[in-house]
């Protein structure tokens, strides 16, 4: 990687196998436009992937919330255009937040379908789980819709174990335990 300076904490270029090239980095309050922009784009599907239920719309105040992350307990990241800030279309955010009161932190992925099954999901979580261990956290864990299979086959693979949620049908709960190499 010559030419390119050294990149600020928690930033990385990340290029799909088409070529293009992202930029992964922690989310900015100038995000909020570009998400509200693409949230229409996504389908039905995907929104209830990551939201779990139907979301009809992204509110201003919701948006404004997930580009405003408190530093001392959540961490999110975004994939997006190498563009300023507010210009670059968002394909994806990852964010975690820490549970209060607690040494868990709830994490939750939304990769476009237009950029999907590229590997981006992975190193998404990757750099949670990193995040996680900098907060010396015991446990990172997500709520995942049971016929979700790549987000439950990524999260296994990053050695996340299963814990059936007797509670909530239809979801997965995937648990890293983060004192475990």
């Amino acid at each position: 990687m010559t030419g390119h300076k050294r990149l600020p904490p928690w930033h990385e270029h990340f290029r799909l196998p088409n070529g293009r090239e992202l930029l992964i980095r922690p989310i900015r309050p100038e995000d909020a436009e570009p998400i509200l922009g693409a949230f229409p784009l996504l389908g039905p599907e995907e929104v209830r992937h990551r939201f779990l239920y139907t979301l009809k719309e992204l509110t201003p105040e919701m948006a404004y919330r997930l580009c405003h992350p408190d530093p001392r307990s959540e961490f999110a990241l975004v994939a997006a255009e190498n563009l300023p800030p507010g210009e670059a279309l968002v394909g994806a955010v990852a964010r975690t937040s820490i549970v209060p009161r607690t040494r868990e932190a709830e994490f939750a992925i939304l990769v476009s379908h237009f950029i999907a099954g590229q590997g981006l999901g992975r190193q998404l979580m990757r750099k949670l789980v990193k995040w996680a261990r900098t907060k010396k956290l015991d446990r990172l864990y997500g709520d995942v819709l049971d016929h979700n299979h790549p987000m439950l086959q990524l999260a296994q693979s990053l050695n996340f174990k299963r814990q059936r949620e007797d509670d909530t049908p239809g979801l997965v709960r995937m648990v890293l335990d983060l004192n475990e190499s």
